[in-house]
């Protein structure tokens, strides 16, 4: 029996969601005669939280920085919800969905929590010269939309009592938060969070870990670099290990951090 076009094309799409929403495959890149990335390769399974960790030097914000189009690989593929993204610039990256967050949160000094989760807000109205010059009622509806959505936002991360603050006055762990929030502000269908509880207290630390599992549970796919195992453990459903630019082993935490070759390349030594 032959499929017609449009069935040849659900197959196609449900072989890719089962094989994974982000899909790396034989990734090079090299600066210069570091090799930075040595042929990583790995699949991350849709609405699931999954992790990359490794040793400093792994080449995780790296990959991430190819990911979200910053790089530019030497050679590999890397796919996202069915599209090839190697070659595409950030903005093109995150239109499909696929955002990323920082290591250091990043900001607009004079802007408000506010402003920068406004800022984030797909589909601006003040982004078209005529809508911004004229004000119209859709202008205005979708500013009224993104609005409520900052707002909500704001709420669910515990930020909304110092919305009206200006970035620089919030404390590190806040910019955590609000780094959390303008991805979110995205609609992203998965986001790269790089060292999202990095440097801030035990307690935010488990209340991130929190807002992180319960994007999955809305539907969102997650992955993120951190180095906590104890948070790793908690909430990681699926874990990529990288050392040296490769990719060593990837399955459930407590499978993969018992192989001997991610003990010794990671924890130093086997146990």
């Amino acid at each position: 029996m032959i499929a017609t076009a449009g069935e040849s094309a659900t197959l196609e799409a449900a072989g890719s969601q089962a094989q994974g929403l982000l899909r790396v495959d034989q990734v090079r890149l090299a600066f210069g005669g570091l090799q930075a990335l040595d042929g990583v390769s790995f699949d991350v399974p849709a609405g699931k939280l999954s992790s990359l960790i490794g040793p400093n030097g792994a080449g995780k914000t790296t990959l991430f920085n190819a990911l979200s189009g910053l790089l530019r690989v030497q050679s590999g593929h890397m796919a996202f919800d069915g599209h090839a993204i190697e070659s595409l610039v950030p903005e093109r990256i995150t239109a499909l969905g696929l955002v990323r967050t920082f290591q250091i949160a990043r900001g607009f000094p004079m802007l408000s929590v506010f402003e920068h989760l406004m800022l984030y807000g797909q589909a601006q109205p003040g982004e078209q010269f005529w809508s911004a010059l004229t004000g119209s009622r859709a202008a205005r509806e979708r500013e009224a939309e993104l609005s409520e959505r900052a707002w909500a936002i704001a709420c669910q991360l515990k930020l909304d009592h110092v919305i009206d603050n200006r970035v620089t006055a919030l404390s590190g762990g806040q910019k955590k938060l609000l780094e959390i929030g303008r991805a979110l502000m995205a609609r992203p269908k998965m986001i790269l969070f790089d060292e999202p509880a990095a440097g801030v207290n035990p307690t935010l630390a488990e209340s991130i870990g929190d807002h992180l599992q319960a994007m999955v549970r809305g539907g969102m796919t997650v992955l993120i670099i951190e180095h906590d195992m104890a948070l790793i453990g908690r909430i990681s459903e699926h874990v990529i290990v990288m050392a040296s630019g490769r990719t060593l082993a990837q399955g459930r935490f407590e499978d993969v951090r018992n192989k001997p070759e991610v003990q010794d390349a990671y924890f130093g030594a086997r146990r």
